[in-house]
């Protein structure tokens, strides 16, 4: 097992406990996803089955189920307690369909869907090339997969300031663009593209910044993270730290925010056939704002 490999069971417990808090500290979350969403309006598709993956308490689910009014639409998550909160979203003549599972092993038939849309939830995969394969299977010909995820450049500080504490391991580690275009190549998408902004949150203190971090459930979960209470002393050098990071009065902390959209071709192409070829990655990205927090 890698030494950045997530406890799938105890992200699952963290994010149990954040369902009745993540709705007000999704911020960025809810600003990202509204951003992924503005995308859809420049796409031609009309899905019978759209998959939202990674639904969390439903902050996309209102949008798809009023955008496709005539779709399927399945929430997934692997934590009861979000689910319990996305299935209330939609209309009472289109509620979406509440799934309970892992993303890096899906409960759905081969082409099953139409669209999947993902928000900031691929970075909890252990195997994102199992869970892109997955997708594959999953996806029908023409059907079309948008997400967002986390680059490297994310939650910076804090990884810095952990350094400086202690050395270990404190903050997932997140893939880069490129690979991720990359591996998309490799399990067979057509036409992927790929994009990245960075946004900046901004704190009055540490503990603002970690007790975000509990509500939303995305404290460490490494296999590697050191078990038991944070000792007073390294959490003093960490703070410490990350207060020589202050800039203007405020502490940043850096969200490197992944766009990417890939679809399937008309058939499917056997393994086999796969030649190599190369990832274009344009420039351009849709929707741009500041955002502080």
């Amino acid at each position: 097992m890698s030494t950045g490999a997530i406890d799938k069971s105890a992200a699952r417990r963290s994010f149990e406990r954040a369902a009745s808090s993540y709705d007000a500290a999704a911020l960025l979350q809810r600003e990202v996803g509204a951003r992924l969403l503005e995308r859809l309006d420049y796409v031609r598709l009309q899905p019978a089955t759209v998959l939202d993956l990674g639904c969390g308490t439903g902050l996309a689910l209102n949008d798809l189920c009023r955008r496709y009014r005539n779709a399927r639409v399945i929430g997934l998550d692997f934590a009861t307690g979000m689910l319990t909160r996305a299935r209330r979203c939609g209309h009472w003549r289109n509620r979406p369909r509440a799934l309970c599972a892992d993303i890096d092993r899906l409960p759905l038939a081969d082409n099953s869907v139409d669209l999947v849309f993902s928000n900031a939830t691929l970075q909890w995969s252990n195997d994102l090339s199992a869970c892109f394969s997955e997708l594959y299977r999953v996806l029908r010909p023409k059907g079309l997969l948008m997400f967002t995820t986390f680059g490297p450049d994310t939650l910076i500080e804090l990884r810095r300031a952990w350094a400086e504490a202690d050395g270990g391991e404190h903050v997932v580690p997140f893939m880069d663009m490129h690979d991720i275009g990359d591996m998309l190549v490799r399990t067979r998408f057509a036409d992927p593209v790929m994009d990245c902004e960075r946004l900046t949150l901004t704190y009055s203190e540490v503990t603002d910044l970690m007790a975000d971090m509990k509500s939303l459930g995305t404290q460490n979960r490494l296999h590697s993270r050191q078990r038991g209470l944070t000792g007073r002393e390294r959490l003093r050098r960490m703070t410490a730290a990350y207060e020589r990071q202050r800039q203007d009065g405020r502490l940043p902390s850096t969200w490197e925010v992944i766009y990417g959209q890939a679809w399937m071709a008309a058939e499917k192409v056997p393994a086999q056939q796969l030649t190599d070829q190369g990832v274009a990655i344009p420039v351009s990205a849709i929707g741009r704002r500041p955002m502080s927090g």
